[in-house]
């Protein structure tokens, strides 16, 4: 909605030279968000003062801090250097699952490193981390998958050697942790994160099942009751079709074992399998809206947080630009921006998603200097991906907060980069819940402990 301002001195109207402004409805009858898409400022007006909102002070105030807000956010889009990367160090899975985004035949038949060839990625892991990171600043790695513990005593063996210089972490689908490998990973320090679909086996076993066509529910069961007091413990969730409706059943579910941080990520649709399981986006907004008041409901009478993160991210996104922790939601998206991926073979990647399609492989890390990789055209497919340059997202209000994510799936599906995402109206719905959220002083039931710390504010408007 572009205004016409009236001041003082002069009038402002839509000639590029005031700040324009859109209105946001956010489901409320007396509120409204106001917001200016170029910076992601954004505030939340009664619906009977709008007009003099956007013809007095708030439009003020907001151009004596615009350059500030514009600062902040092209450096969280294009001032950052990466400070993670997801290390596959196989090819190989043990699981079959109907969406995953790696072809069958690498999962099936593919490389597996060895011990040697792990701990020499990560030592030049380390050499090109220590060349921009500040002193002290350990960078992340993220063993990913495939399934990681495939290589399990490989894996072992990097983090035995180089736990002094990264914060290491483990993404796995749960069914080989066994007793030594949760002691050895909890003497180390390692995040764990484990994957499952539902609340129960008939469910959860559904599309995350091994190429027997058997499901692992029971064995994740326990390896959660293991793990339910470790803190760095969270859960992942692929949202499909199947499981959409069950996810208020699965925030109980997971509460009930302990868990603090689950993310109920929506199928990926890289590939025809993820494709064929995607939710409708107002279904999967219903769903995910009332397994997210659910979490409330049980803040509410026990006290205990169940942090959605993806969501939470979102909520976090909005009150503060730089309190993101994920950076999917955001063009340019984290992919060889902030965090980049590793093949078994070496092989460098903007993201894990795209292992497989081979033109997006910037480099080797055995070959290559990392540096080279980061800025070669492959990478800077993505890293130059820019909402500005896609219709109709240039001109959406909430496109610093959305970002119109994945890379990937988006050029799985049209061929191109500059194409919306294919959840386009779950993100704007979700958007518009966050603000909700805001509206009402609940945010604090949502995020994770501690976010005020990671946040300062620069500017407060009351109206």
């Amino acid at each position: 909605m572009n205004n016409t301002i009236n001041r003082t001195d002069s009038i402002y109207a839509n000639t590029g030279y005031g700040p324009h402004f859109d209105v946001l409805e956010i489901g409320l009858p007396d509120r409204v968000a106001v917001v200016e898409p170029d910076t992601a400022f954004w505030a939340i007006v009664e619906r009977d003062a709008l007009p003099d909102a956007l013809s007095g002070k708030l439009v003020q105030d907001f151009r004596n801090q615009s350059e500030i807000f514009a600062k902040e956010m092209d450096h969280m889009r294009f001032g950052l250097t990466p400070s993670a990367v997801y290390f596959n160090p196989t090819e190989r899975c043990n699981f079959n699952c109907t969406y995953c985004y790696l072809p069958e035949e690498m999962r099936r038949n593919g490389k597996n490193m060895t011990t040697q060839e792990l701990e020499d990625a990560l030592a030049r892991l380390l050499s090109y981390f220590r060349g921009h990171l500040p002193e002290g600043m350990r960078p992340q790695v993220i063993f990913h998958g495939s399934e990681p513990m495939m290589v399990r005593d490989a894996m072992f063996a990097g983090i035995e050697k180089f736990n002094d210089d990264f914060v290491f972490g483990v993404q796995t689908n749960a069914s080989l942790l066994d007793d030594e490998a949760i002691s050895f990973l909890g003497e180390h320090q390692v995040g764990i994160g484990i994957s499952l679909d539902g609340p129960k086996a008939d469910l959860a076993d559904l599309t995350r099942k091994n190429w027997n066509g058997t499901g692992s529910f029971s064995r994740v069961v326990k390896v959660m009751e293991k793990l339910s007091s470790y803190p760095a413990f969270n859960v992942i969730a692929t949202v499909t079709k199947k499981n959409v409706q069950a996810l208020p059943e699965m925030v109980d579910f997971f509460s009930d074992f302990g868990v603090g941080m689950v993310m109920f990520n929506p199928v990926r649709c890289t590939r025809q399998g993820g494709l064929d399981l995607k939710p409708d986006d107002l279904v999967l907004a219903k769903h995910f809206f009332d397994a997210l008041d659910k979490t409330y409901e049980l803040y509410e009478k026990t006290g205990k947080k169940l942090v959605v993160t993806n969501f939470a991210n979102i909520l976090a996104a909005i009150i503060g630009p730089t309190s993101r922790r994920l950076m999917c939601d955001i063009s340019p998206c984290g992919g060889g921006r902030c965090f980049f991926a590793l093949s078994a073979h070496g092989d460098l990647f903007p993201c894990s998603e795209f292992i497989g399609f081979p033109a997006f492989k910037g480099g080797n890390i055995y070959e290559d200097d990392i540096k080279d990789a980061i800025a070669s055209p492959a990478f800077m497919k993505t890293t130059g991906r820019k909402v500005e340059d896609i219709e109709p997202c240039c001109s959406c209000a909430i496109r610093h907060f959305c970002g119109s994510p994945c890379p990937a799936e988006v050029h799985a599906l049209h061929g191109t980069m500059k194409a919306p995402a294919p959840y386009c109206r779950f993100y704007e719905e979700q958007v518009r819940y966050a603000f909700r959220i805001i509206a009402n002083g609940r945010e604090d039931a949502y995020l994770w402990d501690g976010y005020k710390d990671e946040t300062e504010e620069s500017f407060c408007w009351a109206g």
